[in-house]
């Protein structure tokens, strides 16, 4: 994402101008459009025109909107986003207060503005456009007969090819049906990667199986490169890691990425970090269940009393539609920091962000004991989620 303007007021009103330049980016600009903002873009209208002699004809013509946002939509797969509002601004081809979708597009830039830019909000921004949060992860998770490729960006996780082949059973005597279906099925993967790494960008492909089938891919995957002479799967060959799952679904790569030898390779990519904070959070809760937090209202009650070491946060709740209870959250984030705590905000799209949201979207690990709360706090905490 590329910041082209930032025009913030004191008191918090103001707009912004940004261009995204990768699918990824798309993922940002949900997380930071918000009913009643004001979007700004280019985008394409089908136009109504009669001609002299009456005869009525139409035709798509591009023109710059400004719309109130009112609903969003994102396709998490084609990282494709939407944006369905009033046009709020004279325009000559659409009346004020018409109706108008706008797709936004890669590399065409934007105008977001806001009554109020909250802390997350412009954090949110600095993250988008920091160049080294792209540290890029792929995985490749399998099993006879079953491979997910996973991309693992600093925002997401994307399933980007999935192959799926019946593999016939050895047979006593003959195992050449399974030799020929394994080596299909080895050779559809291989394709899958050259298609969708792009291996500029990616820094490390886990190679993830239970049993023997990584170690026969990946014999496989270099006999290959090495006769057709493939110079980029060979030049990558160092980014390649072999590493166990328990299964080739792609519920198992937050098992992968929990592995040691995994998270000191990617100590520097945000998908490991959180994966490694929310480990420590289950670690805590299980062996000191007073230093471990989780529902908006006890981990309010810690932030109060200055007890918040890390506050894990999903991103998913601030995008809560309420306004107050979107205020509520970002006051917590906003009280842990100014208490010197830190700030781990996990993407709903990563497995671990998924697996924030089942603790309601909000938990922390605690400096100090502090005694669980009542009935009554409890009761409001659910209410809240």
């Amino acid at each position: 994402m590329k910041l082209l303007h930032r025009d913030i007021e004191k008191d918090n009103a103001g707009q912004v101008t940004l261009v995204p330049e990768e699918a990824e980016d798309m993922w940002h600009t949900y997380n930071l459009l918000q009913q009643g903002d004001s979007l700004r873009a280019s985008t394409i209208r089908k136009v109504q025109t009669e001609s002299t002699t009456g005869s009525v004809g139409s035709s798509r013509v591009r023109t710059t909107l400004t719309l109130c946002v009112e609903t969003i939509d994102f396709d998490t797969q084609a990282c494709k986003l939407r944006v369905k509002g009033t046009n709020i601004e004279e325009n000559q081809y659409v009346k004020m207060g018409a109706y108008h979708t706008i797709e936004l597009e890669l590399n065409r830039k934007f105008t977001l503005a806001k009554k109020s830019w909250d802390s997350v909000v412009l954090a949110r921004i600095d993250e988008a456009c920091d160049a080294t949060q792209k540290a890029d992860v792929a995985a490749v998770v399998m099993q006879e007969g079953l491979a997910n490729l996973v991309l693992v960006t600093p925002a997401m996780t994307l399933l980007r090819a999935k192959v799926e082949l019946t593999i016939p059973r050895k047979r006593r005597g003959s195992c050449t049906q399974h030799e020929k279906a394994l080596e299909r099925f080895y050779e559809a993967v291989m394709q899958a990667i050259l298609r969708h790494v792009n291996f500029d960008v990616v820094k490390c492909i886990l190679v993830a199986s239970p049993g023997f089938v990584k170690d026969q891919f990946m014999t496989y995957l270099f006999k290959e490169a090495v006769r057709q002479d493939n110079k980029v799967l060979l030049e990558n060959r160092p980014k390649f890691m072999m590493v166990h799952s328990s299964s080739g679904h792609k519920f198992s790569l937050k098992e992968i990425l929990s592995d040691p030898t995994v998270t000191n390779r990617l100590s520097d990519t945000k998908a490991a970090g959180e994966v490694k904070v929310l480990e420590d959070f289950y670690k805590m809760l299980q062996h000191e269940p007073d230093r471990a937090f989780y529902g908006l209202a006890h981990v309010e009650r810690a932030a109060d009393a200055l007890g918040v070491d890390t506050l894990l946060v999903s991103d998913k709740l601030f995008r809560h539609q309420d306004v107050p209870t979107r205020a509520r959250y970002v006051r917590l984030v906003d009280k842990v920091k100014d208490g010197g705590g830190n700030v781990r905000i996990f993407s709903s799209l990563h497995v671990s962000g998924e697996q924030l949201t089942q603790l309601s979207g909000v938990a922390a690990i605690l400096r100090f004991p502090i005694a669980d709360v009542s009935e009554g706090e409890d009761d409001s905490s659910s209410e809240d989620d």
